[in-house]
């Protein structure tokens, strides 16, 4: 009998132990990198999932933000997580051009310079972003969400880049291949810079020209080493928010399911929040004593002559893939 209750308390030990087991294996936790600060309105959209998750998961799920760029920067982000060295992460989509070069439609000069044809290029399996979404899944990471950052500007000090003439000699940051090209099609010398070092870059006169989106001058105070906007619009700026392929795999079905649904909240938000997120960054940096320039329509007619060898460059890299995307893009014009 003694050996009996003994054999029965082990056993209850045992299933206790391995119920706790259970219970912690129901835990996710997920890192995410950021390169941008928290203040940032990509680092709020970063709070919103994770609000959202961790309420819809009862805590199950938790996530953890390091923002700032204080675990990699923006061009080790793709290789972070798709290796398994970090769960999440944010990355500018530019950078996997490496591996999936028709990502760069988003910089092809002028395809996507209204609010409309972007909407309709990103939205969540789309012709245009179903098969990018689908080419990057091949580099070990899945695309959760697209985070939207708005149209390109330049930046300069003593007056606007008005013109591609305006633009000769001068040293250009980008912080893309494509809109390197277009830079140097219209006679600039481009400087591949990542954001977290475009204010140091602009301080030390590394560069004569800045190009990124308005609210990067909010997040980044870049009002205090350029004076001058130029509202070119002539791309469409997406960071994409990215899980380990393999990580995700082994989640639990529900874990996935509230991730998810999280995303899609997330994505939602900040895409409906763009257009005031960009008049307010607008706002702050003329209230900084900035200058805002927007070209007129022959000075647009000007960029837009210079651009057709980014085209021709863009569809020799990107190939069959570049073409269909490029089409569908072309065809919401339509």
């Amino acid at each position: 009998m003694k050996l009996t209750r003994l054999a029965l308390a082990g056993a209850a030990a045992l299933a206790l132990s391995l119920s706790a087991t259970a219970a912690f294996a129901e835990k996710t936790t997920l890192r995410i990198t950021l390169q941008l600060p928290m203040k940032s309105h990509l680092g709020q959209n970063l709070l919103v999932f994770k609000d959202e998750v961790e309420k819809l998961s009862g805590g199950d799920v938790a996530v953890e933000i390091y923002d700032s760029a204080q675990l990699y920067k923006d061009k080790e982000v793709p290789q972070a997580v798709g290796s398994g060295a970090i769960e999440m992460g944010v990355a500018s989509l530019t950078r996997y051009v490496g591996d999936v070069p028709a990502v760069d439609i988003f910089y092809t000069p002028f395809t996507f310079n209204s609010e409309d044809l972007v909407r309709k290029a990103v939205a969540p399996g789309s012709p245009v972003r179903g098969p990018l979404d689908e080419a990057i899944l091949g580099t070990g990471s899945r695309v959760l969400w697209w985070q939207a950052y708005g149209g390109v500007i330049l930046l300069s000090k003593g007056g606007p880049i008005k013109t591609p003439a305006d633009l000769v000699g001068k040293k250009a940051r980008v912080f893309g291949k494509t809109l390197g090209q277009w830079i140097e099609a219209a006679g600039g010398a481009p400087t591949l810079i990542s954001g977290s070092e475009q204010y140091l870059a602009y301080q030390r006169g590394t560069v004569d020209v800045g190009m990124t989106g308005v609210s990067g001058v909010h997040s980044r105070r870049l009002w205090e080493v350029m004076d001058t906007i130029t509202v070119t619009n002539n791309a469409d700026i997406e960071f994409i928010v990215v899980i380990n392929e393999t990580f995700w795999q082994g989640l639990p079905e529900q874990h996935r399911a509230w991730i998810q649904q999280a995303a899609l909240t997330a994505e939602t938000t900040v895409r409906d929040a763009m257009s005031k997120i960009e008049a307010d960054a607008f706002a702050e940096a003329e209230q900084n004593g900035m200058t805002i320039y927007t070209p007129t329509a022959d000075e647009l007619a000007a960029w837009q002559a210079a651009a057709q060898p980014v085209f021709d460059e863009y569809l020799k890299a990107s190939g069959d893939l570049g073409k269909q995307v490029l089409d569908a893009a072309q065809a919401l014009r339509d």
